[in-house]
């Protein structure tokens, strides 16, 4: 099957049930998106299907053709996103397992809402569960992603 992943069509031979999530990982070698608990519930392996954040260990890859994939690592690895950047200047990350899931949400929600309020960061990102606990660091790297890609915008 041809899957759309960050702007490049894959040809994966896998079975039809086999989750996203190991066709990122095991198949194509894009290891950013993490395995955390397989449910759906922790929100590790959180990708965006089509702009939508989605939990990649349980969503079939037969599911996918025609759709939009993106991972992490369309973020670059320069560091220069504004989600990244803010994270870093948060240093919100600790033992960074969860990261690429709320890095991933957080995007997704700045998409939608530009400018989100306390109560719009933390629905969306309730998925996400991190056990170091930097929620507080989470929600203010989110706003102020939100002011960098604000002030990105008015650049162009």
């Amino acid at each position: 099957m041809k899957l759309d992943i960050n702007g490049r069509e894959h040809e994966v031979d896998v079975p039809a049930d086999m989750p996203l999530l190991w066709v990122l990982r095991d198949v194509v070698g894009l290891t950013g998106t993490k395995f955390g608990c397989g449910i759906a519930q922790c929100g590790a392996c959180t990708v965006h299907v089509d702009g939508q954040p989605t939990r990649s260990c349980v969503m079939p890859a037969s599911a996918l053709a025609g759709k939009k994939i993106t991972t992490i690592e369309s973020l670059g690895s320069d560091g220069s996103h504004p989600v990244q950047r803010a994270w870093i200047e948060h240093d919100v990350v600790q033992c960074g397992y969860c990261q690429s899931g709320q890095v991933m949400s957080a995007v997704a929600l700045l998409a939608s809402k530009p400018k989100p309020t306390d109560a719009d960061i933390d629905a969306a990102m309730a998925g996400n569960i991190c056990r170091c606990g930097t929620y507080q660091r989470i929600r203010s790297a989110v706003h102020r992603a939100a002011e960098l890609a604000g002030e990105k915008h008015h650049e162009s």
